[in-house]
């Protein structure tokens, strides 16, 4: 009897020591991560290019070709941080929303912000729009989408966690059906490939100037997310309990939804539609290090960027041609989906 009285102490000491030894590893795995990314691809670079071309661009006038130095800080170098940003960004939404509503199995596109940003890219793409006002046009869409959510769960019956579910999902719907109807009408011979292409989630495009749009929401929402993450822990707790504790449930339900929407909307905005890495990686995260968000947001952000950085370089060079990012995470996530699925029937 008095073994499981302390097996939830003594379970949760071991995270936390685990923990100072695991955050020290997840950085040093995201470091090479990125490092040796900036190798792989059709023109790889050498370790030492990579050195000296980074050198390049603070003056460095040593033994390196010119077309190294160009790929490294013009091609792989704002491909590279955008994977980095967008998989830190939908790590840490999927595991603020898991705790929210107390799932592990919910993703950041639970509000409809994905299907939201995806309407209003195509909206944009079907008139002709160009890149930077697809970007904005569908921030907007993946903005409006949760605020809509949001509005309408208010005016429900149920518990605000579960109106939010139900209302997020009639929002993806109505979004998806947007979408469907666009693609229907556009044009097969330039619009429709367009909308295609931007639908399946890819880094192809990415640069500079596009990373520095969308990387404001979304480092704005880390920053605040890291700020609060032990507020998170409360709201996985019952709202009454909450309460009872003092907490004003809603404006930090209320403050953590919009941090989460800036990191997901922003992330589609430079990505496109790219899944299940806010299902995985915060699930991963929390057998490592346990379900403490102090530990928790920090490890997601470093696992998730690793991951699709990883996947990237995979997309980018284990074909001739290059794939579609959001179906080579999709190919490793719908298995890792089956295994929750068949690992909560167990428990």
């Amino acid at each position: 009897m008095f073994s499981k009285k302390v097996k939830g102490p003594e379970k949760a000491r071991n995270h936390r020591n685990h923990s100072r030894f695991l955050m020290p590893l997840l950085f040093a795995a995201l470091a090479c991560v990125v490092f040796l990314s900036f190798g792989v691809g059709y023109y790889p670079l050498t370790p030492a290019q990579v050195v000296k071309g980074f050198a390049a661009g603070f003056g460095y006038k040593g033994d390196i070709l010119p077309q190294a130095v160009t790929i490294f800080w013009h091609i792989r170098l704002p491909r590279i941080l955008s994977a980095a940003l967008i998989g830190a960004s939908l790590s840490v939404a999927g595991s603020v929303y898991q705790g929210m509503f107390r799932n592990p199995l919910v993703s950041p596109d639970i509000l409809g912000v994905s299907s939201g940003a995806g309407l209003g890219a195509a909206l944009a793409i079907l008139y002709g729009l160009p890149g930077l006002l697809i970007q904005l046009s569908a921030f907007a869409g993946g903005a409006s989408a949760v605020v809509f959510s949001y509005l309408i769960s208010r005016r429900s019956v149920h518990s605000q966690a579960l109106s939010l579910v139900l209302t997020g999902s009639m929002v993806m719907a109505l979004c998806n059906a947007g979408v469907t109807m666009i693609k229907y009408i556009a044009d097969p011979g330039n619009v429709l490939q367009q909308l295609v292409f931007w639908l399946m989630g890819s880094l192809a495009k990415a640069n500079l100037e596009s990373l520095g749009w969308s990387a404001g929401p979304m480092a704005a929402g880390l920053i605040l997310i890291y700020l609060l993450r032990w507020r998170v822990n409360l709201l996985t707790l019952d709202d009454e309990e909450a309460k009872s504790l003092g907490v004003n449930i809603r404006r930090y339900r209320v403050i953590l939804i919009a941090a989460s929407t800036m990191m997901s909307a922003g992330a589609v905005c430079l990505g496109g539609l790219i899944g299940w890495v806010g299902l995985m990686a915060p699930h991963m995260c929390r057998a490592l290090v346990g379900p403490d968000y102090r530990r928790l947001i920090p490890a997601s952000a470093m696992l998730g960027a690793a991951y699709l950085v990883l996947m990237d370089d995979v997309a980018r060079s284990v074909l001739s041609m290059e794939l579609p990012l959001g179906v080579v995470v999709s190919v490793m996530g719908a298995p890792f989906f089956i295994y929750l699925m068949i690992k909560r029937r167990g428990e």
